[in-house]
């Protein structure tokens, strides 16, 4: 492209003239992303698109160039390309990299990422379920998890024995080909050794050239008291192991509480709602409470409502990082008798005669409002 040619630079990066460095810079980084040759392979004009917005980044991230642009346009900065310093994409580098592994490119704008060194292994996830008793009062209990393990007949180099793996001649070992695109360096995973920087012309029977095998894993995993239900156990280095002597990676073990039928779990805390006969609500009196550790006596006053509230201190979970334990709290409820005797239902029909009736108890209420409220409640 010649200087006559070229489009305006904030009009390429497609921000105002009075953009904040931040603006142009995250400009550059969005179409530095769509553009780039590795996501758009063979596409000429993606290529050229790229170029362009790299060289009008080149310009206005620069406080000077850009001062030179704003006043004499391109031909204030010979163009661009002239006293380019590569310096001004290190802060890019992270997308890049991260890209690597989606598509294809280990390094650009100098940030090199060695494809054939050692490898660490995939982390691993398990997720376990486990009873609420477990949960409460910890427990231990076996896994049995599949991972790639380092294949013990070439001892993970992927060679049959008395052999070894040999550079590769095409990219001597780096495993990345490095092409010149105007002023920018682009890496790709060489085609020949995949990448590894190792080619294997004898590969390991057992194995067949990977250096991995797949097996099965027995483990024993600790359960912490107070562990709830999404919070992870990590088992260092009982992930898959790593190639070309890298370290393994970790095991996370998701665990999953199972419901309980009377207790219901909030942070460290726990509730119940505890089933009282109506003499006890009404005349007051000592009841047990299932806790954890066993059942604990609560005292009820007299003239106790369905739905009051009682707590016991320290009776709830015990907190995972073992600071303290929560509450238990107790909400009563009321007993109601399915099957009664003759005498019972007498006294219960004795009883009922005595206590107001619940429209005598509406009315007293209602009695008790100013007279407008009455007229509110009637007509909604």
């Amino acid at each position: 492209m010649n200087s006559v040619s070229k489009r305006d630079y904030y009009e390429v990066l497609g921000v105002d003239r009075d953009a904040t460095e931040q603006q142009i810079k995250s400009a550059y980084r969005k179409l530095a992303l769509q553009h780039h040759p590795d996501r758009n392979p063979n596409d000429r004009k993606a290529e050229e698109r790229f170029k362009e917005a790299a060289e009008a980044y080149a310009v206005l991230a620069d406080r000077d160039k850009r001062g030179l642009y704003d006043r004499f346009g391109h031909a204030g900065v010979n163009g661009g390309g002239a006293g380019f310093d590569p310096t001004i994409f290190a802060d890019f580098s992270d997308i890049f990299s991260g890209l690597g592994d989606a598509f294809g490119f280990g390094d650009i704008f100098g940030g090199r990422r060695r494809r054939g060194g050692p490898q660490r292994g995939s982390d691993l996830r398990y997720d376990l379920e486990i009873g609420f008793a477990e949960s409460a009062v910890g427990a231990e209990t076996t896994i049995q998890i599949p991972r790639e393990e380092s294949c013990e007949t070439c001892g993970g180099s992927g060679a049959a024995a008395g052999t070894s793996p040999e550079t590769c001649h095409q990219c001597r070992g780096s495993g990345q080909l490095r092409y010149q695109q105007g002023f920018l360096t682009v890496a790709r995973p060489c085609s020949n050794c995949r990448g590894t920087g190792k080619t294997i012309a004898k590969p390991c029977p057992t194995c067949r050239g990977a250096g991995r095998v797949g097996r099965e894993r027995k483990l024993t995993v600790k359960i912490p008291a107070g562990i709830a239900t999404g919070q992870r156990l990590r088992l260092q280095n009982e992930g898959e192991h790593g190639t070309a002597g890298g370290p393994p990676g970790d095991l996370y073990v998701v665990v999953h509480v199972q419901e309980h039928h009377f207790f219901h779990r909030e942070n460290d805390d726990l509730y119940c709602e505890l089933p009282i006969s109506y003499p006890t609500l009404a005349l007051g009196g000592s009841v047990k409470v299932p806790t954890l550790n066993g059942r604990e006596d609560l005292n009820i006053p007299a003239g106790t409502q369905v739905g009051a509230r009682f707590k016991l201190r320290g009776k709830g979970m015990p907190n995972v990082s073992g600071r303290g334990r929560g509450d238990l709290h107790v909400i009563a409820g009321v007993a109601v008798p399915t099957k009664l005797t003759k005498d019972q239902k007498h006294l219960l029909e004795e009883l009922s005669k005595t206590l107001p009736r619940q429209e005598d108890e509406l009315d007293r209420q209602d009695a008790d409002k100013p007279f407008f409220e009455r007229v509110k409640d009637i007509f909604g």
